[in-house]
């Protein structure tokens, strides 16, 4: 063992000190002066370039891990031991002692009596919803017959960063993540493949139909290969997947089309086991990886549009070609058959539309632009007049003696600078583009006096804040359940909108539920014989994004933006013409 002298004993100490007072201050975290199971490594960490697989590479050869916890942006972190004989083991062997720190200086470290609760998204014990992992799906004889069908030793089809690569059917173009369907390739799968396909129908009927026309051969180097743990992520979840030599991974649904993967290069995976809690290491050696892939024909029509290459292309269509014939269709049209239903169900004014009215002098000018059925109109002190798209809905203003007429909002029939408020509640993500949405804005601000304000309200995409549920989520009792878990059984739809200038899909959104994609068809189901049902289109806004869109302007001012039951909503000011 290492014999450390006096003088380095005192200056180990003077670090441990200083580092002592700077942690305490910055987290409020204890520490022990009795050996406990965890350590804090107080002058290393993710912000100077740490790795997990650092960490246990050194400390695991003091005894078994069950804790390795590294925090965003820090310059520490934290290890915990089965047992505190084996912390002790590590704080003798690396106190002071291993160069693992920036510029490889010594680590120093501390006893705590338990790690600080953060957030690790780091998941082990669950697949993303469609991911399935069938272990040992081929022999070692099968294995073999698979890998002699390319020689990585002769010729290739491509050298990448970290690994060898083989196309048969199509080549699979990483630089656009897809392949070109007009230039197929001369060698199709070989037949050697075609056994996996009988035993899938076999084995998972509910695959019986899939049948391959494309396949990458990856050929991997050591650290980047044999059995691995394979990277899904999607927002702020990240769950590993550890995929065994010889097993079948298949992706499909929300895994293959919602969740990006991946495989971190590295010598060696630090894998957690979920039912002990403590860590182990898998060193990677050579890996072959064969990917077989069903070409599309067609248009795609899945639900994940926020991540479909495919729709994101169409976008433009409809965005510079048919966007009005599409709110012509699902929107002004079915806004006129569904007038009276839609009229019944629109009652009580919401309390901060409301609010808005009453802060307005007597005699001032307000305009409902979308007024629906005229629930915001008739202060009896104020000029107040509405319009909106619907003959229908406007008929029903008329009946109830409002001032109001027929009217667009992209092109409102108002003079410039004629009121002192505006409203525009549940109109604007009824345009089928951003340029749409812009113009309507600007016809708004077009209306106001200098100094005169509006109030905009649109349908957010996230129908929930913090954990409290939207009121449109609560009318479906079955919501009072956990949102999330809610929102995985959703099943969803894709209509196809035929349109003159070409063809367009949406996905058709699941009533009183989290919506999944920001531009959809919401159904509306008339009470009549037939409960006929109409769609109509909505873009749903993300958080900051009518925020983004008002400050795009320059003659404006945001006065309030906030959230209101579902609604994501903005008081703005005009400054100037």
């Amino acid at each position: 063992m290492e014999q450390v002298s006096l003088s380095k004993q005192k200056k180990i100490f003077r670090k441990l000190n200083k580092l002592r007072i700077a942690l305490t201050k910055e987290t409020g975290i204890e520490f022990s002066s009795c050996p406990t199971e965890s350590l804090a490594v107080c002058n290393v960490g993710l912000a100077n370039g740490l790795t997990k697989e650092l960490l246990f590479e050194h400390f695991s050869k003091q005894g078994t891990l069950t804790n390795i916890n590294l925090l965003p942006g820090k310059s520490y972190c934290f290890v915990s031991y089965l047992t505190i004989e084996s912390a002790a083991k590590a704080n003798e062997a690396f106190n002071g002692k291993l160069n693992i720190a920036q510029d490889n200086k010594p680590i120093y470290m501390l006893y705590v009596p338990k790690i600080p609760l953060v957030d690790n998204n780091d998941i082990w014990h669950e697949l993303p919803p469609g991911l399935i992992v069938l272990k040992d799906y081929i022999t070692s004889s099968e294995e073999k017959n698979l890998l002699d069908m390319h020689n990585f030793t002769n010729q290739i089809d491509g050298n990448m960063k970290h690994r060898l690569v083989k196309h048969y059917g199509y080549e699979f173009r990483y630089d656009i993540n897809n392949v070109d369907k007009d230039k197929p390739l001369n060698e199709k799968i070989p037949s050697q493949c075609d056994f996996l396909w009988e035993r899938l129908s076999n084995e998972r009927p509910e695959f019986k139909h899939f049948k391959p026309d494309q396949l990458t051969i990856n050929f991997y180097s050591p650290g980047h290969g044999s059995s691995i743990v394979m990277d899904f992520k999607n927002g702020d979840k990240h769950i590993c997947v550890l995929l065994p030599q010889r097993s079948l991974l298949i992706m499909s649904g929300e895994s293959r089309y919602d969740w990006n993967h991946g495989i971190v290069p590295r010598k060696f995976d630090v894998i957690k086991d979920p039912a002990s809690g403590t860590y182990s290491c898998l060193k990677r050696g050579v890996r072959v990886s064969l990917t077989f892939r069903k070409i599309l024909q067609g248009i795609c029509d899945c639900v994940y549009t926020d991540k479909c290459d495919s729709f994101k292309s169409r976008g433009q269509i409809v965005e510079n070609n048919v966007a009005a014939k599409l709110e012509k269709l699902h929107v002004h049209q079915v806004y006129e058959n569904i007038a009276d239903h839609f009229s019944d169900t629109r009652h009580k004014p919401w309390p901060n539309v409301l609010e808005f009215i009453q802060s307005f002098e007597t005699g001032s000018v307000l305009i409902d632009a979308g007024c629906g059925n005229g629930k915001y109109l008739g202060r009896q002190d104020l000029y107040d007049i509405g319009f909106d798209y619907s003959a229908g809905l406007i008929n029903i203003c008329k009946n109830r003696g409002h001032e109001v007429c027929v009217g667009d909002c992209l092109n409102i029939p108002i003079k410039d600078n004629s009121a002192d408020g505006i409203l525009s509640i549940a109109v604007i993500h009824h345009l089928a583009n951003k340029n749409r949405r812009l113009e309507a804005l600007k016809e708004i601000v077009r209306v106001l006096r200098i100094g005169g304000k509006a109030l905009i309200y649109v349908w957010a995409k996230d129908q929930l804040k913090g954990q409290e549920k939207s009121s449109y989520i609560k009318q479906d009792r079955k919501n009072r359940k956990s949102l999330y878990t809610q929102a995985a059984s959703v099943s969803y739809e894709t209509e196809t909108v035929n349109l003159l200038d070409g063809t367009v899909s949406f996905p058709v959104h699941t009533n009183r539920t989290q919506f999944k994609t920001q531009d959809v068809l919401v159904p509306w189901k008339l009470k009549d014989e037939n409960k006929t049902t109409f769609l109509r289109f909505y873009h749903v806004f993300e958080n900051n994004e009518l925020e983004l869109l008002c400050n795009s302007l320059n003659n404006v001012k945001i006065l309030k933006s906030y959230y209101d039951q579902g609604n994501m909503c903005i008081i703005l000011e005009k400054i100037n013409n």
